[in-house]
């Protein structure tokens, strides 16, 4: 006779609460969803439809929060997400109608397939998903309200996930609906690739990528160079000639020229010569190396400037600035190239020197002349770590901005901007000149805080001058006239101290930057009377004041609820029953462990 078989049923649930919150972690097992641009595949695994009774095999519990996955979800939904989905709000569109450098939500751009152009898609730029992912072998069937999908990584290992939220709530929507977030370290990279100065080593690209170098050709020496960029280089800003200028990165640089004879390089050097900034053409893309007749642009002169003429103690038609307007056509390349100087004169002397401004800008050839005139945002909302702080006086907006000093440490015209969240210091040296106390005291606070004087700080990156609410007024401290006692003195401001205090609100997985407030402490010493004629140091500085308040930390991950049967005889009862109703009794499954556990202790007894 044979003994019946003993079996037992093992069944287990995956329970996942509504309001579970996902944490960013790693699975141990490298089942993590990454992004991908081709399509449902992933890095090292690939993204099958959910299934029941699936094969058992290793893994552990994970949470994963990726970029864009590119991925097609099963049910309840059949349909296939876009790669680049349209977002409600593009936080790195900063340039109004302008296309903005590896921002692949930017409708600007015109780009049908942005990462062609692009290297990488700047963080807010496409949608993010979250995922909670289990052994596919510990799943006998999902009961989870959200999609789902087995997963294969790289280690051929099947892992279950759930996808736990909704991505279009992880993007900046309604200001007035979200709180105080963690703070969050908000960078960007750039950068272009390294470049070689033989180009016949390789073969060109078919297309310029953001930050390749833009190539020339010289015909009259029939030599292919690059379009230069010069930029101030150590302590003392000296012009470095060979800085190569990077495709669709619109940037401004300054740096400072020292001559020994100015007499002599009035004439001869050509950085001084307008003429030198335009007589060449620009390749439309790299491949026109190989079809250079149809494949140059000319450089467009915009107004007409004259060739540096040496008069008597005076050097004239001397170039301090250069302005080209390039316009760019996704992987068409380079359209039009358009060039604009200031001059100015220079006095022969010993060791003179002068500072030039280095200025490229870009825009799509379906952009707009209205749309370019627009000040960039340095946010959308939220600003940006880097981006200029934006202030108004009046109705005109602006950049705050800090001294600057030129290359014998005097204050020049020129002045840096303030930098949201970046502190900084900088001061130059100012000649007294006689004149009446109270001139020369608004004089020196215009020096201070620049021209115009703020009045506003813009609470946002992308706030319109028109409304008002969007921004706050600059508190301002100034000296106290009557503290000072001396008759002959005259008390006049030597320092500017700009402190902003600003926080990060919104969702947590994209906190928004925003300006709570500001103002301006001035610092002031008295002069005599006999000593307006002397040097005084001018210092300005700005201080960020971070007052993000942190949320409590999180509770903890979504746990599994493991279910047993409630019956614990069940299987016993099945397998000795033959098919006779089970609910019966309890008897003889009990009476027969008592005869086995009376056999064994028999056993030991003899």
């Amino acid at each position: 006779m044979c003994a019946p078989r003993l079996v037992l049923l093992q069944v287990f649930f995956l329970m996942v609460p509504e309001n579970a919150r996902a944490q960013p972690s790693s699975s141990p097992s490298g089942a993590v969803l990454t992004p991908s641009d081709l399509g449902p595949s992933t890095l090292g695994g690939t993204l099958q439809s959910s299934s029941e009774g699936t094969e058992p095999s290793r893994a552990s519990l994970g949470i994963s929060t990726v970029g864009p996955a590119a991925v097609t979800p099963s049910a309840p939904e059949n349909r296939t997400m876009d790669l680049f989905p349209v977002l409600p709000i593009c936080v790195c569109d900063l340039t109004p109608g302008a296309c903005d450098i590896n921002c692949c939500c930017d409708s600007d751009c015109y780009l049908l397939h942005p990462k062609t152009v692009f290297s990488f898609c700047l963080p807010g730029s496409v949608r993010s998903s979250s995922w909670v992912c289990v052994d596919n072998s510990l799943i006998f069937r999902s009961n989870s309200p959200f999609p789902t999908r087995v997963f294969m990584d790289s280690n051929g290992i099947r892992q279950f996930c759930v996808h736990v939220n909704n991505s279009k709530l992880n993007y900046f929507q309604k200001l007035q609906k979200v709180d105080t977030t963690n703070f969050q370290a908000l960078a960007a990279e750039f950068g272009g690739n390294h470049f070689i100065s033989t180009f016949q080593t390789q073969s060109p690209p078919l297309f310029y990528r953001a930050g390749d170098p833009i190539l020339t050709y010289f015909s009259e020496w029939s030599v292919v160079s690059l379009l230069r960029q010069p930029a101030g280089v150590g302590a003392g800003g000296l012009c470095a000639e060979s800085n190569p200028a990077g495709f669709l990165e619109s940037k401004s640089t300054t740096c400072t020229r020292f001559f020994k004879n100015l007499a002599s390089s009035c004439i001869l050097d050509p950085a001084l010569d307008a003429a030198s900034y335009y007589n060449f053409t620009v390749l439309k893309v790299p491949r026109g190396m190989t079809d250079l007749h149809n494949m140059k642009v000319p450089v467009t002169l915009v107004s007409q400037a004259s060739s540096p003429l040496l008069a008597g103690n005076t050097c004239q038609n001397v170039v301090s600035q250069v302005m080209y307007e390039i316009e760019t056509n996704g992987t068409f390349g380079i359209q039009r190239v358009s060039v604009s100087f200031e001059q100015t004169n220079l006095f022969i002397e010993p060791d003179a020197s002068l500072q030039q401004h280095f200025i490229i800008r870009f825009r799509s050839l379906e952009q707009n002349t209205a749309a370019s005139l627009l000040s960039p945002r340095s946010g959308n909302p939220g600003y940006i770590v880097g981006k200029p702080l934006l202030a108004l006086t009046g109705d005109v907006s602006h950049s705050m901005t800090l001294l600057q000093s030129q290359g014998d440490g005097t204050c020049s015209a020129k002045r840096h901007k303030v930098q949201f969240g970046v502190n900084a210091i900088s001061g130059c040296k100012l000649r007294l000149r006689k004149a009446d106390c109270s001139y020369l005291q608004q004089e020196i606070y215009q020096i201070l805080h620049g021209r115009p004087r703020p009045e506003h700080v813009a609470i946002f990156g992308n706030a319109d001058p028109a409304q008002k609410g969007q921004w706050t007024r600059i508190l301002s401290r100034n000296c106290n006239v009557l503290a000072v006692n001396c008759t002959s003195c005259c008390l006049i401001p030597v320092s500017l101290e700009i402190q902003v205090l600003w926080a990060y609100i919104g969702l947590q997985s994209n906190p928004q930057a925003h300006v709570s407030g500001a103002r301006f402490l001035y610092q002031c010493q008295s002069v005599q009377d006999s000593q307006l004629r002397t040097e005084v140091s001018l210092t300005t500085l700005v201080t960020f004041v971070d007052i993000t308040q942190k949320p409590e930390p999180p509770r903890g991950q979504p746990r599994m609820d493991w279910k047993l049967p409630f019956d614990f005889f069940f299987p016993f009862k099945v397998a000795f029953s033959r098919g006779v109703d089970s609910q019966k009794g309890l008897v003889f499954p009990i009476l027969t462990l008592c005869l086995l556990l009376l056999g064994v202790l028999s056993l030991h007894t003899k």
